[in-house]
Formats: C-alpha cells, structure tokens, sequence
C-alpha cells in the first residue's frame, strides 16, 4: 500500500481537475433550466410609499408567520453575498480549464436565487423592504472571507457541507411560510443546492483517495467548526436561534441530515490508509459527532418542554 500523501495546493488543483471535468459534465447533464420570473406571483403586487406614491408596508400585508420571514431573510442575505463568495472560489480554484467552467456555472445558478426569492418577498409584500435593503447593505458591506491555509481541501469541505445544509433551510423554510408559491419557490432553489452539494461531495471523496489523512483533516476541521455563510449577518445568533426553535434548521438536522449523510458517503470511518495526523483528525470527528448528538437530543427535550408550557 502506497504512504498517505501530502499535496500542495497546485498540486491538489491538478489532480482533482480530470474528476472535476466529468462533474462539470454530469451537473450540466443534469441541471434543468427554470426562471425566477415564474416563481413570482406579479399580480397580487402594488405600489410601495415613495416615487410611486403607494401604500407602506405594514406587518398586516402578509399573513405569513414571523419566523417564516425571519428565515426568508436569513436565506435571501445569505444568497445576497454571491459576489464575496465567488470571489473566494475563484481566487483558489481559478478561472481556468474545468475548475474555471464550474466556477462561473455555479455563480450563474446562483445568482438566480436572490432574484427569484426578493421579487417574491417584494411582490408578496412578506418583509419590510427597507429593512431588508439595510441589511443587505450591512451584510454585503462586511463580505465573506476563507480562513483556512489549506484552502482547496477546506474550501471544498465547507461547501460540500454547507450546499446541503443550505437545502434543507430553504425547504424547510418554505414549507414554514403556509404559502405554496414560497413553497414552490425555494424548492427549486433547493434543487439547485442538491446538485451543487453533489459536485463539491464527489470531488471531495476523489481527495479522499490522493490524500486520505490531508482530507480527513480538512474534512475535521470544517465539521467542528461550521458555520453557516451568514454568520456575520446582523442579529444572526438572535434569528437562528428562533429558526431552529421553529424546527426549520436546528442541531439535529445540522447532525442527522447534513453532516451524517455526506460523511456516510465518504466512508470515513472505513478509510484505512490514514497516517497519524489522519488518524488523529478522524478520533476528533467522532468525538465530535457523538457530542452534537447530545447537544441535539438536549436541545429538542427543551424544546419539547417549552411547547408543552406553552400549551
């Protein structure tokens, strides 16, 4: 058996490209073609106070549950960061070749996101779109910036995690709002997060066998660590926790549904050519695993008991 490996970064982008190549490939097999414009119900909007002389938004204009719009408007900033996050991805994985195509694909699909969910917010009235305007000001004004030196294997890492996670706070999110057309909406943004999921996990696993104990430790890190990309968005702590009160996006989701089945899929618990440092990181993940599974099942009993106070 040949000796774990340690890759550069140049290094790391050369070798993953082939398989990089044929995920491009796959995804644009795959991805099927829609437009925001459809998802937007243009005849129940009106005219705003201000230029067009209109009525002012009040809370009343839309009987959607608060913590719907709270976690509509977590989803949209987050989505509204595009620029900062394509200038990361660009910046390590380059603007060349099958890394270059794939960037410039992703962003263009995503793009779509923000447009689709903010004529919907505003169409629908569901938000107040001055506030919404001020704090896309305020998040886009702070970025988005990597904070790893192994920036390809923890780049990779994040996303594979954070595509899904972003999946299912949109569907669950939509599924909260009591409206079909926000339904409908965010999933078909959720869709497009599965396949971006989907990429960025395959390319993962081919790291995986050029350098088992280099990823496991990317792989380690980004688990422990995670964040959803908008942290640093204004009252984040304060919304998320009332999201994952709702049961929209919560520890145990963050377990069961998003870390689990991506970490399930690399097998990384059966790798066998992991050297010290490999071995070391992979102790750290289930140690890890095992203490959110705590932290989750501690979470919903205290949940479970403040509803039934409630009642």
């Amino acid at each position: 058996m040949p000796a774990p490996r340690t890759l550069t970064q140049t290094e790391l982008l050369l070798e993953l490209e082939p398989v990089v190549e044929v995920e491009v490939n796959r995804h644009l097999a795959t991805a099927k073609e829609w437009f925001p414009h459809e998802y937007v119900p243009w005849s129940e909007g009106r005219n705003f106070d201000g230029l067009m002389g209109g009525e002012a938004w009040t809370p009343q204009d839309s009987p959607m549950p608060e913590v719907a719009r709270t976690a509509l408007i977590v989803n949209l900033l987050t989505e509204d960061n595009l620029p900062s996050y394509h200038h990361e991805i660009a910046s390590i994985f380059g603007r060349d070749a099958a890394w270059g195509t794939w960037v410039h694909r992703w962003t263009a699909e995503e793009g779509r996101h923000a447009v689709a969910i903010r004529d919907y917010l505003t169409v629908s009235r569901a938000v107040d779109p001055i506030e919404l305007e001020r704090e896309r000001m305020r998040h886009m004004s702070e970025g988005f910036a990597n904070t790893h030196d192994d920036e390809v294997l923890h780049s990779i890492a994040y996303v594979a995690f954070q595509e899904l996670a972003t999946r299912i706070a949109h569907r669950n999110t939509g599924k909260a709002s009591g409206d079909p057309v926000c339904e409908q909406l965010l999933a078909r943004v959720a869709a497009d997060e599965n396949l971006h999921m989907l990429f960025y996990r395959n390319v993962l696993a081919k790291a995986f066998e050029l350098a088992p104990s280099q990823t496991m430790r990317a792989v380690t890190d980004i688990a422990v660590n995670f964040q959803m990309p908008g942290f640093g968005m204004p009252g984040f702590a304060r919304k998320s926790l009332a999201i994952a009160q709702a049961g929209i996006y919560d520890a145990r989701q963050h377990r069961d549904e998003v870390l689990m089945p991506v970490i399930r899929q690399w097998k990384v618990f059966d790798i066998p050519q992991l050297d010290g440092e490999g071995e070391k990181a992979r102790e750290e993940l289930s140690e890890f695993l095992a203490k959110l599974d705590t932290v989750a099942s501690r979470f919903e009993e205290r949940r479970a008991a403040r509803a039934a106070k409630q009642q």
